[in-house]
């Protein structure tokens, strides 16, 4: 985006188009035609308005030029800012005017997105959110900061959202004393990230409620710096410097108190705040406890030097959750690379349960894209508190090379560190960095499922076209049983090979004892109805699908236990659509690890 700076005090030139542009006159339709601006009544051009002189239509305003098609940068003679609204405009710059990049652009030239589109998608992002009607710049290029736009900090005393806790003055011992302040307990600051409102979100007094009660005696401070946060997007993310080194100003001063250390502090970074605690981290005299990210802001920072995000260099472990990764058009609101030491990504890091997204493009065409980027993107704060207040239920992560791998049911280790908690449950590990992290969780709280990996081996199959079955299976355990879990078939079925799944359950089965398997025969969809005709023409009419499958191997995530079930009746073991096949407990070769004490 681009910001119209005026030189002066110049009046507007006259032939000029204002804010938003004029229409292009019609064939035969003289200047004077053409509407006109409403001036306001105190302007001084109101007594006497001035209007468009008697000139030939060579020199009429000409329509504005089309956009390219694929520019990396909005073309400066062609998109300028409205002064007054802050919205686009097409046409030449009127004379005594310049453009200028905003300062957020400025400051980030080198980190632009991968395509024209990319841009295309920061505009209607910001036009969805609103951020560009509602949020004022932070001013002109080199001029002072604005006494307002500074940062607070906190000590918070309950969780209502509307407290603002008792307030941090750097320097003044007086305030610690009269805030209370706990040099000996750990210390958590949390920083918020880029806001729509200019106010606290619900969710700031849930984490403040949730840490508060696990860690009774700890501090738990509350970063504002709403007043730059509430800027254009580009803006805030030139702000996140300036908070991160107030941060640790606050941080280097409290290292000067006796008994308070830095390995106790604590950094909870939520979006664009998770690279502000990263700077605190790059800035602060020694090596700060350890930092979460929580879905880290994407736009602006993908791919760009570590020390110009959060990194794994910022803390002695910094542990990352990525909630909203799914791209469009170039353009990711979370981040997609790791930055920490353990970066999570819950569900592959894009679609959440419960969200109901799908398309992104079609919610900022209708203006939901407010509830869009909440959904997912919040996903990850809630998920931080779930490990705060649910200890009962914690919530697993396996480490993956990558979400497809995950989903094939092929990464529920715990050996050698493979597997930790999440959130504020995580594991630290050493000398390991980037280290990629996958789980299924529920559509609320509490998340934790259990991930049971599946392993079928087909030893024969009948079939004269493509097997492409649709598989479910019923676990029937010592708590319960489930109910028809989908096997994701994501590659075609192997013959004497060992075909590998997943299937997590949202109750605990407790023991395993059977196993349902049943192939779903044809649906009434048009898309089942297409695949029955298309073989039906590719094979005889006679022939049909059948697999045997003697046995199924099964190990739980969560308890690393390891069972073997055979075919209920070894003289069926062929299943085709329609059927079902039953699985017991094989009495020669049944294991059982006992759990692992690594979780």
């Amino acid at each position: 985006m681009w910001v119209m700076k005026s030189r002066g005090k110049a009046p507007h030139p006259a032939g000029e188009p204002r804010c938003p542009s004029l229409p292009t006159p019609n064939a035969g339709d003289g200047p004077a035609a053409l509407p006109r601006s409403p001036t306001p009544p105190h302007h001084p051009r109101a007594r006497s308005p001035r209007r468009f002189p008697q000139t030939p239509p060579s020199t009429w305003p000409r329509p504005p030029p089309p956009l390219p098609a694929l520019s990396l940068a909005p073309p400066v003679t062609q998109r300028r800012a409205c002064p007054m609204s802050g919205a686009l405009s097409s046409g030449p710059a009127p004379s005594g005017h310049e453009f200028r990049p905003a300062r957020g652009l400025k400051a980030a030239a080198a980190v632009r997105p991968r395509s024209a589109m990319s841009w295309v998608v920061l505009v209607l992002l910001c036009a969805g959110l609103g951020a560009c009607l509602a949020a004022g710049t932070t001013g002109a290029p080199g001029a002072p900061p604005s006494p307002r736009l500074r940062v607070k900090f906190g000590l918070r005393r309950s969780a209502d959202a509307e407290d603002e806790g008792c307030a941090l003055e750097l320097g003044s011992e007086r305030s610690l004393e009269e805030c209370g302040f706990n040099a000996t307990a750990r210390t958590f600051l949390i920083i918020h990230g880029w806001t729509m409102s200019g106010m606290f979100e619900t969710w700031l007094g849930n984490l403040v409620s949730a840490l508060q009660e696990r860690e009774k005696d700890a501090n738990v401070v509350v970063v504002d710096w709403l007043s730059l946060a509430h800027q254009l997007y580009t803006d805030a993310v030139n702000n996140t410097q300036v908070v991160g080194k107030s941060i640790a100003r606050l941080l280097n001063w409290l290292q000067e108190i006796p008994l308070f250390k830095l390995e106790n502090v604590h950094l909870i970074g939520y979006s664009l705040g998770a690279h502000v605690a990263g700077f605190a981290g790059n800035h602060v005299h020694g090596t700060i406890g350890r930092i979460t990210g929580l879905d880290p802001a994407g736009p602006m920072f993908e791919g760009v030097d570590p020390s110009r995000r959060l990194s794994p260099d910022d803390a002695a472990f910094v542990d990352v959750l990525h909630t909203y990764t799914r791209e469009t058009l170039g353009v990711s609101i979370g981040i997609q690379m790791p930055v920490g030491h353990v970066d999570i990504y819950p569900n592959g890091g894009d679609f959440q349960p419960g969200c109901g997204l799908s398309d992104v493009l079609g919610a900022i065409a209708y203006g939901t894209i407010g509830e869009v980027v909440k959904c997912e993107h919040e996903r990850s704060v809630h998920l931080f508190v779930d490990s705060l207040v649910n200890q009962d239920k914690q919530s697993f992560a396996f480490q993956c090379t990558d979400s497809s791998r995950f989903k094939k049911g092929i990464c529920l280790s715990c050996r050698k560190n493979r597997c930790s908690g999440i959130g504020y449950n995580a594991r630290r590990t050493r000398h390991k960095r980037n280290s990629k992290m996958y789980l299924k969780t529920r559509a609320d709280m509490p998340f934790k499922v259990y991930h049971y990996q599946m392993k079928m081996h087909v030893f024969s199959y009948k079939s004269l076209g493509e097997v492409d079955p649709t598989f479910f299976v019923t676990l029937h355990g010592t708590n319960g049983d489930s109910e028809p879990l989908s096997l994701e078939v994501l590659e075609q079925i192997g013959l004497n090979a060992t075909n590998t799944f997943l299937v997590y359950t949202e109750e605990d089965m407790g023991e395993l004892l059977k196993i349902k398997l049943t192939w779903e025969g044809a649906s009434q969809s048009w898309y089942d109805l297409w695949k029955e005709l298309r073989s039906y023409w590719y094979r005889p009419a006679k022939s049909s699908q059948e697999l045997h499958i003697r046995r199924i191997r099964v190990k739980s995530g969560e308890t690393q236990q390891r069972f073997a079930f055979c075919v209920e009746d070894s003289q069926l073991t062929s299943i085709s659509p329609g059927k079902e096949l039953w699985f017991v407990k094989c009495t020669d070769e049944w294991k059982r690890r006992p759990v692992s004490n690594t979780l």
